[in-house]
Formats: structure tokens, C-alpha cells, sequence
């Protein structure tokens, strides 16, 4: 792969914490003691972020590791037979941003049946087994155990026969609204990447292999890398983005389309996410691609032939380069 950085100015990739361990499994782990939070944690937006930083700071005050147990898949998908939301982030890339934040300790629980029918005092007694738990945080709405009944106050109850402490955190408020994910997902399906960043603490970000395309790019002398995305992550509105892409540990400045390509497309088609990175040359395909979500800049349209969607384009790159910088 050639690289020609032109102008670009790099900056560090994302830190990742070598010494944060990801399990996703109970079975080989077996802490002398620990602080606990549990929760999905999707995105590891502020809110979450407010109990995470409370707990490490304090947890490793009192010469205890912090252990965060998440699930994976979401809850909602193996509760709810209609409807459950798409993700913000991989079991991977939750693990990362938790270790970034200082855990020591990320367990990926797997959620199906079999643990949705626990009771809360069932799951607790083996997570008790195996973490030695003395402080279990939660947020203000946790609820957990076979159909959810068992609320935080009943929790703390049960840490009285298992020996923990029960914490339960307030939650975050933003412009008179508490943070959530599913407040940010509505913002990403309605372009507004820039909020979502505002509550996630950093630009939205989508992660995928480069598959090979059709390369009309290369043929309007725009080429462009076509990323696979799981089918279970959030939805981002369709249009055209300005994003900062990561390649091999440096990042480039790019314009990003996500939709149907209705210049070309006569039928109905998936829609895909094609990248063009700026002052960038090199074969990609089978690569993973990092994508930061920066600024919305227009709605995907058709337009009335080649010559009007290159100057679009041109005039896309143009924006790009002055956000970007």
C-alpha cells in the first residue's frame, strides 16, 4: 500500500489500555474482591461515563479493580419479539472506550434465554462466585432479573446476603433532557452528528471491512472504499458526510456517502457507505476502516447527469477540507 499524505496532519489513534481485561465469559474469572457496575452501556455515552469515572476513581481509592459487566446481544433483542434497538457500538469497541476510562475489568456477558429467565438473586449469586463483589453501582432505571422486576432497591437488599454495598447513580442531564441512547440514535437517524458526539464524548464511529464495489468512484475520479457494517448497528441518516477515517493507526480526512446512489440506481438497492479519502492512493480491499462521523453536509439527491454529481462532489471535497481542518 502507497500512502500520499499531502497536507493531512495526523493525530493519534484512539488510545487503548493494555492493561484492561475483556472476558466474555464468567468461567476464567476469579477476583478477590471488586467494585461492579452492570448495564448495557451502549455507546458509553456521558451518562454512562458519569457512573464509570465515579467508580474507577473510588474503586481504585480503595485498592479495588473496576469491573464493568455488559451484555451482548442487546437485552431488548432476546426480550422483545417485535422490536429491539440497533447498537451503538461492538462488544469490542465498548471494551475499548471502558478500558480508555480506566477499567480494569470488562465482562461481555452473553444474554439469551436461559439468563433472561434467572431472577436477580440467581444471577447475582454467580456473579458474586466468581467477582467477590463489595460495591455494586447502577444507574437510576436499572432493573433487572426475569421480566425486570427486580428494581435497585430490592438489590441492595441483596447485598446485605452477599456481602456488597449497593450504589445508585442519578442521572445526567443535557439541555433539560437525561442522556440516553436511544436519544442518540434518534439524533444519528436524523443527521445530527455533531449533538451525538455532544453526548457520546467523541464523533460517532463505525467500524468495517473494505469489500469490493462497483467502482464508478474511480471512473468519476473520486475512487472510494465501499465498508461492509453489521446490519445490527444504528442507522445514520442518508447523505453525505465529512469524516475522519482511520487507516492503519493515521487518520485522513474524507467525504462519506450513506445511501442508494440514486444517480445510478433504478431499482431498490441496500444501502452502503462509500468513502473517498482525500489525497489518499492504496489498495484497501480486506482492510478494516475506522469512520468518525463529523459534520452532515447534504442530502443524497439524484442529479441530471455525470457532470452535475462531479462538480457536487468537488464542491463536497471543498466543505470537507474546511470543517476538517
Amino acid at each position: 500500500m502507497r500512502l500520499s499524505k499531502g497536507h493531512l496532519s495526523a493525530s493519534p489513534a484512539p488510545p487503548k489500555n493494555e492493561a484492561m481485561h475483556h472476558y466474555t465469559t464468567l468461567k476464567n474469572v476469579q477476583l478477590i474482591q471488586s467494585w461492579v457496575t452492570l448495564g448495557t452501556f451502549d455507546g458509553v455515552h456521558l451518562g454512562h461515563q458519569h457512573i464509570i469515572r465515579q467508580l474507577v476513581n473510588q474503586a481504585h481509592q480503595a485498592g479495588n479493580p473496576a469491573v464493568v459487566v455488559t451484555f451482548h446481544p442487546h437485552p431488548a433483542f432476546i426480550l422483545s419479539s417485535e422490536t429491539f434497538p440497533l447498537i451503538l457500538t461492538t462488544p469490542t469497541q465498548r471494551a475499548e472506550i471502558l478500558g480508555q476510562l480506566g477499567v480494569d475489568v470488562v465482562i461481555t456477558h452473553p444474554f439469551n434465554t436461559q439468563v433472561a429467565n434467572l431472577t436477580a438473586e440467581e444471577f447475582i449469586k454467580n456473579l458474586s462466585k466468581h467477582l467477590n463483589i463489595r460495591q455494586l453501582w447502577v444507574g437510576y432505571d436499572f432493573a433487572m432479573g426475569k421480566g425486570k422486576k427486580t428494581t435497585s432497591l430490592e438489590l441492595g437488599q441483596l447485598g446485605e446476603k452477599y456481602d456488597y454495598t449497593m450504589n445508585r447513580i442519578s442521572p445526567l442531564y443535557v439541555d433539560g433532557k437525561i442522556v440516553s441512547s436511544s436519544w442518540i440514535r434518534e439524533l444519528l437517524g436524523e443527521g445530527e452528528v455533531e449533538r451525538a458526539a455532544a453526548l457520546l464524548g467523541r464523533p460517532h464511529r463505525v467500524e468495517g471491512e473494505v469489500v469490493e464495489g462497483d467502482k464508478r468512484g474511480k471512473k468519476l475520479g473520486f475512487p472510494t472504499s465501499n465498508l461492509h457494517i453489521p446490519s445490527s448497528m444504528a442507522c445514520l441518516r442518508s447523505g453525505v458526510y465529512a469524516c475522519h477515517v482511520w487507516v492503519g493507526g493515521e487518520r485522513w480526512k474524507a467525504v462519506v456517502n450513506l445511501g442508494v446512489r440514486p444517480t445510478f440506481e433504478h431499482q431498490p438497492v441496500p444501502a452502503r457507505i462509500e468513502i473517498h479519502i482525500l489525497d489518499f492512493s492504496g489498495n484497501l480491499y480486506g482492510q478494516t476502516l475506522l469512520v468518525e462521523f463529523i459534520t452532515f453536509l447534504r442530502q443524497e439527491r439524484k442529479f441530471e447527469n455525470i457532470s452535475a454529481l462531479q462538480t457536487q462532489i468537488e464542491h463536497d471535497i471543498s466543505r470537507a477540507r474546511q470543517i476538517l481542518s
